[in-house]
Formats: C-alpha cells, sequence, structure tokens
C-alpha cells in the first residue's frame, strides 16, 4: 500500500492513471476514513496517522488558499482540488467536510500545519 497507493495528500483509490475521477491522482474523503479507521482497528497507528495527516493537510492548504472544502482531492504536492470525470469539481461537499471533522478530532495537532486563512474584513457601514 505505501509503496502504489500513498501520495502526498493522501491514499490514491487506485494507481491507475485513467483520467475519471475515481482514479489517481485523486482522492476521496470517505475513503481515506475507512483506511485510517480500518488501520487503527488493527494496530497500524502509524500508517493511519500518515493517511489522516497527509490528507488533512492537503484539504487545509486548499482551504487556506480557496476558502472551501471541495469533492475530492488530487493528492500531489501541490492542494489541488481533484479533477477528471464527468462533472466540473463540486464544492462544500458533506462527506470532506465530516471525514474532515473526524480527522481533526482525531489528530488535533495537524490542524496547524497548512497556513491560515486571512481573515476578511468586515464591511465598514455605509453613511451618508
Amino acid at each position: 500500500m505505501r509503496a502504489r497507493l500513498l501520495r502526498p495528500g493522501g491514499l490514491a483509490t487506485t494507481a491507475v492513471k485513467t483520467g475519471q475521477q475515481w482514479d489517481e491522482p485523486n482522492g476521496w474523503a470517505p475513503l481515506q476514513w475507512v483506511a485510517v479507521d480500518g488501520l487503527r482497528r488493527y494496530g497500524e497507528d502509524a500508517l493511519a496517522r500518515t493517511i489522516g495527516e497527509r490528507f488533512l493537510t492537503q484539504v487545509q492548504a486548499l482551504f487556506a488558499r480557496e476558502h472551501k472544502l471541495v469533492e475530492k482531492y488530487g493528492l500531489e504536492a501541490d492542494a489541488a482540488g481533484g479533477g477528471g470525470g464527468e462533472y466540473a469539481l463540486q464544492d462544500g461537499f458533506g462527506w470532506t467536510n465530516g471525514v474532515t471533522l473526524m480527522l481533526l478530532n482525531l489528530y488535533p495537532d495537524t490542524a496547524t500545519k497548512a497556513a491560515p486563512a486571512k481573515r476578511a474584513r468586515k464591511p465598514e457601514a455605509a453613511t451618508r
């Protein structure tokens, strides 16, 4: 698994590059969670943590840059949203939101690894 599927941004679904959304280089939040949870249940805590932290770092880096969570992630080091498939990348995807929260609860020290997003200024009241 480490040699064929582990990438800088988490665990790839397949090692096949077809241009389809389920194939490399895309990573999907629920599959990261299945891997992390399963590995932890079998005592493979270090590998589970590596996968979880890599995916969280990818999610946080894209969020810091674009202020959104997305359906799938490219797993290369550039922290991009995933691609391929039959439709455009979807924003604000529920399973990414849920898995991100679960991984942050499991590995809270990972929350500070990505650069924080700049806060937007509050609009000033218009006066006449």
